[in-house]
């Protein structure tokens, strides 16, 4: 349910209804526009008279928004997020952001090196993994703290932003000091606690769908975010396993580039696909980038090294600094063509076309 409430409601009334859904048991997220407030409710709502609701002074209408993950849908956040992190302004109509670097934190002198040749190729945002979550026991798991530290003095020297990933609720609180945004990846996408744990820093959270969820049920997990009051959210598709799970070996997983405008049309937060993991492989990350943006995509977040027959992780799939400048190059003109000659994405979502 949201409550609509009168552009003339005084504040000891939003009040009063915010008692009268905290007495039922539940909790009211509220969303103040510039001329209307509407609160969301969380929670069982059943537990609520909804007439009752209707009738109480200052309230304009309360409303049963259909798709079960109502607090991030644009049935009750109609206007497009746009998530801005030290300078960086991602989502709505800006031009696309790219958050790149190692797959992995190596050294300081490692993600600084990659880190100046990305930023010199048009990356916004530097990546790179200090707690690195691993199929198996044997492979790299990342240096962990030291990882953030040197993530964290690179992006500083550099003054880029930087993205890495928390893999347990014991990473959060280090993440949140270190990184400007926390990664919350494919694995732990059902991680309730981890996922409340990022919300509450306040910190941007980018969050991955996982391989096996469907898209409801991946914003289904995202409405955790904006429940503990934190709408910086990046949703990210990076690749899901076909149904039925078999396929063929020549990519890592399948891109759902379907994803990337339905998550537009159905939530006003930022998308950013993810080709490096998508794909898997190098020569793959070129095309899959420019279907991202033709899709819609807000960004991209891909893997670079200058050494990637070095690297301790995903050396496959790592792009080589001139050929990000490339992509990044492409994408630009894409989107600059693309935004020049349609009507924008989110004002054809605003007018209600397309909607269901």
């Amino acid at each position: 349910m949201s409550v609509v409430m009168k552009p003339t409601a005084t504040r000891a009334q939003l009040d009063e209804v915010i008692r009268k859904i905290e007495s039922s048991g539940l909790r009211a997220d509220v969303s103040s526009g510039e001329f209307q407030t509407v609160i969301g409710v969380i929670g069982d709502e059943k537990r609520l008279d909804f007439d009752q609701v209707k009738l109480m002074p200052g309230v304009h209408d309360a409303i049963r928004i259909q798709v079960p993950y109502r607090l991030v849908s644009r049935s009750y956040i109609p206007k497009d997020v746009v998530v801005k992190v030290r300078g960086v302004s991602i989502g709505g109509n800006n031009p696309p952001v790219y958050m790149c670097g190692p797959c992995s934190v190596e050294s300081y002198e490692q993600v600084h090196r990659i880190g100046k040749q990305v930023m010199e190729a048009g990356a916004h945002i530097l990546r790179g993994g200090a707690y690195k979550p691993r199929t198996s026991v044997h492979s790299f798991q990342g240096l962990g703290l030291q990882g953030l530290e040197y993530l964290h003095q690179a992006g500083k020297d550099l003054g880029l932003p930087t993205v890495t990933e928390a893999r347990s609720e014991a990473d959060v609180e280090k993440v949140a000091k270190y990184a400007d945004i926390i990664q919350i990846g494919a694995r732990n996408m059902f991680n309730q606690d981890l996922i409340e744990a990022a919300a509450r820093t306040g910190k941007p959270i980018l969050f991955k769908r996982s391989f096996a969820a469907q898209v409801d049920e991946y914003l289904s997990f995202a409405e955790r975010i904006v429940a503990n009051k934190n709408r910086n959210i990046l949703l990210c598709e990076r690749g899901i396993t076909p149904l039925g799970g078999s396929f063929k070996p020549q990519t890592r997983f399948s891109l759902d580039l379907n994803a990337v405008p339905v998550l537009r049309r159905e939530t006003p937060f930022p998308v950013v696909a993810d080709p490096s993991h998508g794909t898997g492989r190098r020569d793959l990350v070129p095309p899959m980038s420019r279907a991202a943006i033709a899709a819609g995509a807000h960004g991209l977040m891909i893997e670079v090294h200058d050494r990637p027959q070095e690297v301790l992780s995903d050396g496959a799939q790592a792009l080589l600094p001139h050929q990000l400048k490339g992509i990044v190059d492409t994408c630009n003109r894409l989107y600059k063509t693309i935004s020049e000659s349609e009507v924008p994405f989110s004002s054809d979502i605003a007018n209600g076309n397309g909607q269901g």
